[in-house]
């Protein structure tokens, strides 16, 4: 089972395109030296409809990074690499907002059937 750790950016910023561009550029790289980590993927929203009434959120940015485990997650959150990214998130530009922190257990409970290359779902 792996785990990830999200960091959702539920802010308001001047120029959300420079914020996105550094972002990218510059916390990315620091962050894809973290021991131990698998993938990261940067979730950004969409303009969308749904027919129910839900909350549609306010983050601008979802960062998820996956580890093989919790040790191994831990491991990184306790290393140099890490240290500097925080360091780095120190000289984002200034926004207004929050920025939540989570770790979670991924437990895949559904898996479309032509994921695995059998389009015919058989």
């Amino acid at each position: 089972m792996s785990v990830s750790y999200f960091v959702r950016y539920d802010i308001e910023l001047g120029d959300l395109d420079a914020f996105m561009r550094r972002y990218r550029e510059v916390h990315v790289p620091l962050v894809a030296r973290w021991p131990g980590l698998r993938r990261m993927v940067l979730h950004t929203p969409l303009a969308w409809h749904d027919p129910f009434p839900v909350n549609p959120g306010k983050a601008v940015l979802m960062a998820q990074f996956e580890f093989e485990d919790e040790a191994a997650m831990n491991a990184a959150f306790a290393s140099r690499e890490r240290a500097e990214a925080r360091e780095d998130f120190k000289r984002f530009p200034r926004f207004e907002g929050t920025v939540v922190h989570q770790a979670m257990a991924q437990d895949e409970v559904y898996r479309a059937p032509w994921l695995d290359g059998n389009e015919e779902g058989a």
